[in-house]
């Protein structure tokens, strides 16, 4: 156990590059980013001082480049300018320190501009992606060890980047591959911990697991997934299963498993979402004869368990014993980035409008969103490993599972986007989702809630907001050392794995982090300490999946994790 008060390595605390951390949910309106550049181009021409003064600078650091005088170089991260060729070719060498003298020019050049935050944060994220895009490393001629490899293949390579390019073009919806899929099979490699589906409606299957121990406890575990990707992530491999790392320990899970809708399911809302959840407690009640169950819900999946939560308290309904909130922001604050920053008005009521129109939000679409957010590393990275290169790219389970994107409904959809706007967790009784007005403070049950200390999706100091938000006397936050969906996928075994956790939950992370403890290892064994403090006594494992009542229809992982 470390000191208190750890350094997470952000500039903030945070470890977060506050350049990605939008919603995908909410999207990039193509107004809005064109509105960044009206925004520059005003700017330019009412105070050419400024731009002249910058020009100046860049001009200063061009003919040092020239005379072989600048000491521009990468930051030792940036994996594009690894290969040795960009030292020492005076060429490629003099191209690097161009593009890079360029692109801090135009940092220190927005920097002086006379912008509120909104223009500045939106004039960031469009000249980051500009820039991104003109990296000499994204073409052949300027990037060196793709030469060296058509150089070396007699240029198979290149018709081998000609064929991955074709090939996503037409059957990957003109996205780059990040992925190789051909490995993976759901049920056979992917999700193969043995279970049934003992409830299939049209909205949800409901998955029981087999046993792993004589005895197991005897209140369940029922899982909420997000509605975007599919419910595998639960039980990807058994290494990395955290299904199978709970059946070990005589946890008794169940898992939801939402279909992929298409446009005839539009009108599917939050409400629709809910009463399902509310089924499938009565039917794992029903199965196991207990009188409560645990949940446990992650990033959009979480959302609509506290929402969940919020109706059933509101009922008087005292079924849900604990919960459990992994990388899910409840209460969105457009200043958490710079990129969400950049979600306006209008862009959200064109992202609610576009949905509408086609009846869902296509997975394509949100993977599109996804990889932008981060070009470097989802998209510049692929187009030079795979076109570049003529490389296919890795075969990856997570990535796998990353790129089996689902479709959200236009009602669910336009219900996420009131999320933002109306801020109904943090404004108790003020907004009605799902049949009743939405207040967290009914809600009091212990709560267990893990945020990633380098999660681009969800910044763990907008999830650790939650903690403030429910009635529950009894919280714990936990903030594991990973991103996004490796915060959650952290068995134990790994020697670098740490975690932080704090005695107390004070009103701001700053606080919190100042009494934070590093704790070596896995969140995991930590949490299913916490939730078997919490899932009763110790009762015979079920020799059967499912009861009279509810017969199982077929096998994990179900039907609608291939729809």
């Amino acid at each position: 156990m470390a000191k208190k008060g750890v350094d997470l390595g952000g500039s903030d605390g945070s470890g977060v590059d506050a350049n990605v951390a939008l919603n995908p949910i909410v999207g990039l309106a193509r107004e809005d980013l064109l509105g960044a550049v009206t925004v520059m181009l005003r700017e330019t021409a009412a105070k050419p001082a400024t731009t002249f003064k910058h020009m100046r600078l860049f001009s200063d650091d061009v003919l040092k480049i020239l005379t072989n005088k600048s000491d521009i170089a990468p930051d030792p991260k940036d994996k594009r300018f690894l290969d040795k060729s960009w030292a020492a070719n005076p060429f490629y060498r003099m191209g690097m320190q161009y593009y890079l003298a360029a692109q801090a020019g135009v940092n220190r050049w927005i920097a002086d501009l006379e912008l509120d935050e909104l223009e500045r944060a939106r004039a960031n994220f469009v000249s980051g992606m500009i820039l991104d895009s003109l990296s000499p490393t994204n073409s052949l001629v300027g990037n060196p060890s793709a030469l060296k490899k058509a150089l070396e293949t007699g240029g198979s390579s290149l018709i081998r980047g000609l064929t991955n390019a074709y090939n996503d073009m037409v059957h990957n919806d003109g996205i780059v591959s990040q992925v190789d899929s051909r490995p993976f099979k759901i049920g056979e490699n992917i999700a193969t911990s043995p279970g049934a589906v003992i409830h299939r409606s049209d909205i949800m299957e409901l998955l029981q697991y087999e046993p792993r121990t004589d005895t197991v406890h005897e209140i369940p575990l029922l899982i909420i997934p997000p509605q975007i990707n599919k419910a595998y992530i639960n039980d990807l491999t058994p290494e990395k299963s955290i299904i199978r790392y709970e059946l070990d320990q005589g946890i008794q899970p169940f898992l939801i498993s939402w279909l992929n809708p298409q446009i005839e399911n539009r009108a599917w809302g939050l409400d629709a979402y809910i009463d399902a959840i509310i089924d499938a407690i009565g039917i794992v009640c029903d199965v196991t004869g207990a009188a409560k169950v645990n949940v446990a819900g992650a990033c959009s999946g979480g959302i609509t368990m506290a929402t969940l939560l919020s109706k059933l308290a509101e009922r008087g309904d005292t079924r849900i014993n604990s919960a459990t909130l992994m990388v899910c922001v409840l209460y969105p604050q457009r200043n958490d980035s710079e990129a969400g920053a950049l979600m306006s008005d209008n862009g959200l009521k064109l992202a609610r409008e576009r949905s509408a129109k086609k009846g869902i939000l296509e997975g394509a679409s949100l993977a599109r969103t996804f990889a932008w957010l981060r070009p470097n590393d989802l998209v510049w990275n692929y187009v030079v490993n795979n076109y570049l290169h003529g490389e296919d790219p890795p075969a990856f389970d997570i990535l796998f599972w990353n790129n089996d994107a689902t479709n959200l409904t236009a009602q669910l959809h336009s219900d996420y986007l009131r999320v933002y706007e109306e801020q109904p967790f943090a404004n108790p009784g003020k907004s009605e989702f799902a049949g009743h007005k939405v207040d967290l403070k009914k809600v009091t049950c212990d709560l267990f809630i893990m945020a990633g200390v380098t999660d681009h999706i969800t910044p763990w100091k907008a999830c650790y907001r939650s903690t403030q938000l429910f009635g529950s006397k009894n919280i714990d936050f936990v903030l594991s050392h990973s991103g996004h969906i490796q915060a959650i996928l952290n068995p134990p075994g790994n020697p670098k794995a740490k975690f932080y956790r704090a005695p107390e939950n004070p009103p701001t992370p700053e606080a919190w982090l100042k009494e934070a403890e590093e704790m070596a290892g896995s969140w995991w064994p930590y949490w299913l300490n916490w939730l078997k403090a919490r899932s009763g006594g110790q009762v015979a494992a079920p020799k059967a999946m499912g009861n009279k009542k509810h017969k199982p229809v077929g096998k994990a992982p179900g039907d609608y994790a291939l729809s």
